[in-house]
């Protein structure tokens, strides 16, 4: 009976011991730099090539670009009629011709993590106009405009426009922030919600809850955002130590293998 005992205490304690020495699951989390309208007309970045990809990634979610609040209606639209009707997700080919056809295909959770709203877009755009009409602020307009074009030129200089590759890189990204960060600088708090700080913030607060309610599940979540969102979500992403940033280019160079 002692034996018995002892046995059982044993094999407890092993049990135990073995459940401390386990280490928690981080997440992966990939990010994937979209286009959108570009996807249907780059002769390489195209919407197969996205299918490909998304298909090599193989995510078990993915964190849309999509608002919560148009969600259910793009998801009651495609389950009735295999089409996406919902104005807003109509204007990312991503979801309409990849993304939404895939889950017939494969086993990922959408969730929708977009802080767009059709007011704060109006109001963004209002507000745009305004500024550009104000002859007092005719410098911040030129220096808005200078950041753009200048972002733009050195983009085409590099000969690698849509390039998925270079997409994904800390090259890309800087290229990027040339614009992004002087109208940052000069709009965001007089854009209000739809200041490019602001948007982000709204954007990555939907983001990081989605990434909290699955904390330590050990599986993958792929990012889906226009690419100029890529190096604001990174920045913030480096900063949690429960997940593993994973590269997009392994995953490019699979789909190029087949």
């Amino acid at each position: 009976m002692k034996r018995c005992i002892i046995c059982a205490l044993a094999t407890v304690l092993l049990i135990s011991c073995g459940q401390k020495d386990q280490k928690p699951l981080k997440n992966e989390v990939l990010i994937l730099g979209t286009i959108h309208g570009g996807h249907l007309t780059d002769s390489v970045y195209n919407l197969q090539y996205l299918r490909k990809l998304v298909k090599e990634i193989n995510p078990d979610f993915i964190l849309a670009e999509i608002p919560p609040d148009r969600f259910q209606a793009a998801i009651e639209g495609y389950t009735r009629d295999d089409s996406i009707s919902e104005p807003r997700v109509m204007r990312f080919p991503e979801y309409v011709d990849v993304i939404f056809p895939l889950t017939k295909e494969m086993d990922f959770e959408i969730i929708p993590t977009a802080g767009w709203t059709k007011p704060m877009a109006d109001e963004r755009s209002a507000k745009l106009y305004a500024i550009s009409q104000d002859t007092s602020r005719t410098a911040d307009w030129a220096a808005y405009t200078e950041a753009n074009e200048r972002s733009d030129s050195v983009y085409r200089a590099t000969e690698k426009v849509n390039n998925p590759y270079f997409i994904h890189t800390d090259t890309y990204d800087s290229i990027q922030d040339i614009s992004l960060q002087v109208y940052n600088r000069l709009f965001n708090v007089e854009l209000g919600l739809g200041g490019w700080d602001n948007i982000n913030i709204a954007h990555y607060w939907n983001i990081e809850k989605a990434l909290e309610k699955h904390r330590y599940s050990g599986k993958r979540f792929l990012i889906t955002y226009g690419a100029g969102h890529k190096s604001w979500f990174v920045r913030e992403l480096r900063k949690r130590d429960d997940i593993k940033l994973i590269e997009m280019e392994p995953f490019l160079k699979a789909i190029e293998q087949e």
